[in-house]
């Protein structure tokens, strides 16, 4: 009877399996309609408290720039066997009024910028890096795939409790393990986390290119975003050199699309040769931000 409860709750640790468009990752997400849902009502709630920029110059270019690279990105997943997953996006672009440095997606493309962030890209080609970025993190899921995470996590912290009970641990012995594990994947989901902010910057210097922003101020601009005190292991973010140096190795496959998206050359397609990722983490109304 135990070794059958055991079986349900590992049974409840489900999910749907897809690959994420250019990096040809597997991934395990949760159904993606009841993470829409839930993230459109927290937007919603944070739009109504929101004070939006009175900047109309600002407000038209982060506009401009984001719906130039939705395009782009549903030009893409059309031709590449991902038009059944357009349904879900609904792209907004918002610049509201606050000094932090930093700007967020939620699933579904609910993407806001802060005022502050605007100083610190000082131009369309890296504020469409920015927001490459966020939608990226949309494309890929990664809010989905965090809860589904989060879930299977939960399923096996409840299987180990009802197997030590099976084995006749006592409930101190449980309780510690229980919270020694949590503990555990406390710091696996930070390296989650990090994983998919490497995925989100390479597919979004991907996706700016596709829109034809020259995706070689990358570099520069994340350059200015500094460096943070927190070691990149306590972090959820990669170290800024880390980033800068993947983006680096990234940049010759960015070009292509770049050159192809301003006609430079004519024997690059949109369509690339899936290639697998070592990289495999939060609420289904998740926002991803782009700072540390």
């Amino acid at each position: 009877m135990m070794a059958a409860a055991v079986v349900m709750v590992l049974l409840a640790a489900c999910g749907t399996t897809r690959t994420v468009p250019l990096t040809g990752r597997t991934q395990k997400v949760a159904d993606n309609g009841q993470i829409l849902s839930l993230s459109l009502q927290e937007y919603q709630s944070y739009m109504q408290s929101a004070k939006k920029s009175t900047n109309a110059q600002n407000t038209a270019m982060v506009e401009r720039v984001g719906k130039k690279l939705a395009a782009a990105v549903e030009t893409y997943l059309r031709q590449n066997g991902y038009e059944s997953e357009l349904q879900g996006y609904q792209w907004e672009f918002n610049l509201v009024q606050n000094n932090e440095v930093n700007a967020w997606c939620m699933p579904g493309g609910k993407i806001v910028v802060y005022e502050g962030l605007l100083p610190v890209t000082q131009n369309e080609a890296s504020l469409a890096i920015v927001l490459g970025h966020e939608i990226a993190h949309a494309v890929a899921m990664h809010s989905a795939e965090q809860y589904q995470k989060k879930m299977n996590q939960q399923t096996g912290l409840q299987a180990g409790a009802v197997l030590a009970s099976v084995l006749g641990v006592g409930s101190e012995v449980t309780n510690l393990g229980t919270q020694v594990a949590s503990q555990y994947l406390s710091f696996r989901n930070l390296s989650y986390s990090r994983d998919h902010e490497s995925e989100a910057d390479h597919l979004g210097l991907i996706f700016a290119a596709m829109a034809g922003y020259d995706p070689q101020v990358a570099i520069d601009f994340w350059g200015r975003m500094g460096t943070s005190n927190v070691p990149e292991w306590q972090s959820s973010h990669p170290s800024n050199e880390n980033r800068i140096a993947a983006i680096k190795k990234e940049m010759p496959e960015a070009l292509q699309y770049y050159n192809a998206a301003i006609g430079k050359t004519t024997t690059t397609t949109t369509k690339t040769t899936t290639k697998k990722a070592t990289s495999t983490s939060s609420s289904s109304g998740q926002r991803f931000k782009i700072g540390q």
